[in-house]
């Protein structure tokens, strides 16, 4: 019994003393149950339980109705809570213990709690409050976890909340909205290029008016306990309370901060929701996904294994490859989904997601797996959509582009990978700037006046350096670019995390050393469309109430941007496609959270299906259609489709199939091969649905012909040979 009314008496909170009581600034107190753990989130750890005092004088007795279970019949019973002396006012839980069954010793062994929602942006502004600031910009708004400043302190968005220096007893508050069972707290320091600062021990307290407050006890001396912080201003730091605490308001108060600088911080709060049988709390607006998915983080196995599953649901639309091995031994695994998967089929577009090249940047890799899963799902109900996706191209979806960084990120877990650990491949290389800069040829020959005449304007060759067997190249980014070539793919979307916009290319300045600059492509038009469809689908973006992720408000713009006007990029993965493949590729930044915790899959789930079903959409604007020889009837592979006006082409694929995409307009397009007659058309594309077929019939030149029969070693035709003596005394 004693053990069963522990348990409810984990969910009444303890007598802290008053908020302005003296500050115990020492480091040295025990703190049991308290860890710096490097992990995930572990399980809550405690003290064991000791059985409450008798009555003495000065205690208040109360009723509470508690539950027993013995086998299956339930026994209600009342019996006397002896609670400890109390001050003028004790603020307690505005809600009722849970019923029997979910409160019990075993239950502080379970995971902790999700976070509330600080770097996630579920907790508005309005529900962060402060003693103090410094200023605007380090208000306690962005006190948030992985928040990151501008490049300018000073301004309005600073990379932490900070106490004014004659502060001396600064406090950073939290609402959670409703009662809520808050097991530990999440610590950064000051995100900046110019500045160190960040916290190195603080107390929590508790409220549910915001104005009564009790703090979270050392077991062992019934003192309020102090929770080591940080050492550097970038590592999550977890501390777990010794006892869960149920209240609405948390508060951090920091008591030693590095010497030299402020008492600044960015945090998160674990939490779990409680049960409001009085109904006082507005209920939150319900979020979530009603598809049957397996939302969960993967590491590699769980991802191998899922894709096999999904293969095996759908075996006459699926295909599993792999395109190469990473640094580490892990091979990147591609997804491909079409109602003929393994074959190219003629006139049928190729199209590719590419997740996780950064492997921190978690939530693009469980898209991508959550979305093989719905595709398979909805073929097999015989979604109109779904299908007609299926059978009018072929999806090929890499879901992780650098395993071993992933691997890295998801040892340490949602809440304590930080900004930037596992990003970089094994070598530590950034795979997004590891692919070969074609930009910089490309402009000095239009410098020169070479473009096209003399060096192309599309399929780039890659430099001489960067095919040497010392080059740095990472082994993932080879692989991707053996990829690119062996598919002719036509539209892609590399996808990203920490922030909350689709980027187009160009991604590299052209002015050099600039750091941002607006660099458009030919074919910017079509890019800014790409981005827009994408951005217009995806619910995050268009929730209009929701604030920027860090320091800039893409959302004027309409969550779209051109990558080089952002930050410079040099040999990203977007310019390089377009340079030296036919394929047009953006960026989507998911999230403001690089990687969320698996209970916010869901929602980001909804967030992003529609979006990515209707980019993959986007292949059916523009033209396509099939170059063919007039004598042969065959494809002619390689022609060259010039659309007048943009100084951009593409080229056939091995059919001679080819896809352009193109905004609705009249355009002047030529067909042309080497050993053929170029060939010129009028092509309309319009609003509606499907490519415009836009088909050419390609007549061999003289010179080819004579070129064909003597390699058959037949004689020339005498007509062809006076034919020719003319066009050779022409020339004289």
């Amino acid at each position: 019994m004693w053990g069963l009314l522990l348990a409810l008496a984990a969910f009444a909170p303890a007598v802290g003393p008053a908020l302005g009581a003296p500050r115990n600034s020492g480091l040295g107190l025990a703190q049991p149950g308290t860890t710096k753990v490097p992990g995930s989130i572990p399980a809550l750890h405690s003290s064991p339980a000791q059985p409450p005092a008798e009555t003495a004088n000065g205690t208040s007795e109360q009723h509470v109705r508690i539950r027993v279970i013995k086998k299956k019949k339930v026994i209600m019973k009342k019996r006397k809570k002896l609670t400890r002396p109390t001050p003028v006012v004790t603020a307690r839980p505005l809600v009722t213990p849970t019923p029997a069954g979910t409160l019990n010793p075993a239950e502080k062994q379970e995971t902790g709690c999700p976070p509330l929602g600080l770097e996630s942006l579920r907790v508005s502004d309005s529900r962060l409050e402060a003693s103090s600031s410094q200023s605007f910009g380090l208000g306690p708004h962005r006190g948030r976890l992985n928040i990151q400043s501008g490049l300018e302190d000073g301004d309005l968005y600073d990379g932490a909340w900070c106490a004014e220096e004659q502060d001396t007893d600064p406090w950073f508050q939290v609402d959670a909205g409703h009662p809520t069972r808050f097991s530990g707290v999440i610590t950064q320091g000051r995100n900046s290029v110019w500045r160190y600062d960040w916290v190195t021990s603080y107390k929590v307290q508790f409220s549910n008016d915001s104005r009564t407050w009790w703090g979270s006890r050392n077991h062992s001396s019934g003192t309020d306990a102090v929770f080591p912080a940080n050492s550097d201003p970038e590592t999550p730091v977890l501390n777990l309370l010794p006892e869960p605490q149920v209240a609405r308001f948390i508060r951090l108060l920091p008591q030693t901060w590095l010497q030299g600088g402020a008492p600044c911080l960015r945090a998160e709060i674990l939490a779990c929701p409680v049960s409001d049988p009085n109904d006082l709390f507005l209920e939150a607006p319900a979020s979530g996904s009603s598809d049957p998915l397996d939302f969960q983080h993967h590491n590699y196995k769980a991802m191998r294994k899922l894709m096999k599953q999904v293969q095996e649901q759908c075996p006459n639309i699926t295909r599993i490859y792999s395109i190469g091995k990473s640094y580490q031994g892990l091979k990147l695994y591609v997804m491909e989904m079409s109602d003929q998967p393994g074959e190219h089929e003629l006139g049928e577009p190729e199209v590719r997601y590419v997740a996780g090249m950064h492997g921190n940047e978690a939530l693009g890799r469980e898209l991508l797996l959550l979305l093989m899963q719905f595709l398979c799902h909805e073929f097999l109900r015989g979604n109109p959509r779904v299908t007609r996706l299926l059978s009018e191209m072929r999806i090929h979806l890499l879901p992780s582009m650098n395993p071993d960084g992933y691997e890295i990120a998801y040892h340490r877990g949602s809440e304590l990978v930080g900004w930037a650990e596992g990003r970089w491949n094994n070598q530590s290389i950034d795979l997004n700037h590891n692919f070969a800069d074609l930009n910089t040829p490309l402009w000095e020959a239009q410098d020169d006046g070479k473009v096209p005449h003399i060096v192309p304007n599309h399929h780039l060759p890659l430099p001489t350096y960067y095919t040497l067997p010392n080059a740095t190249v990472a082994p993932e980014t080879r692989a991707v670019i053996k990829w690119m070539k062996r598919i002719p793919f036509v539209l892609s979307a590399n996808l990203h995390g920490g922030e909350l916009v689709v980027s187009y290319p160009f991604d590299m300045t052209r002015t050099p050393w600039a750091a941002r600059e607006l660099t458009p492509t030919p074919d910017d038009a079509v890019f800014r469309w790409l981005s827009t469809v994408y951005a217009g689908s995806n619910l995050a973006m268009q929730d209009t109430s929701r604030r920027p992720c860090h320091s800039q408000d893409f959302s004027v713009h309409g969550n779209i941007i051109n990558g080089a006007d952002w930050h410079t990029v040099p040999g990203s993965m977007n310019d390089f496609s377009y340079l030296h493949t036919n394929c047009f590729e953006v960026t989507v930044e998911l999230s403001c959270d690089k990687f969320p915790h698996e209970n916010e899959l869901p929602q980001e789930w909804e967030n992003n299906k529609d979006a990515l079903l209707t980019y993959l959409e986007q292949v059916r604007m523009g033209i396509a259609g099939v170059v063919r020889d007039k004598d042969t009837e065959l494809g002619i592979a390689d022609a060259v489709i010039a659309v007048d006006g943009i100084n951009h082409d593409v080229t056939t694929a091995w059919g001679g199939d080819y896809w352009r995409l193109l905004t609705p307009g009249d355009y002047m397009v030529t067909a042309s091969a080497e050993g053929y007659h170029s060939v010129t058309r009028n092509c309309r594309v319009t609003f509606e649905e499907g490519p415009f077929p836009c088909n050419f019939v390609l007549t061999k030149t003289p010179k080819q012909r004579l070129r064909e029969l003597l390699a058959a070693g037949a004689k020339v035709p005498p007509d062809l040979r006076r034919r020719l003596e003319r066009l050779r005394g022409q020339k004289d």
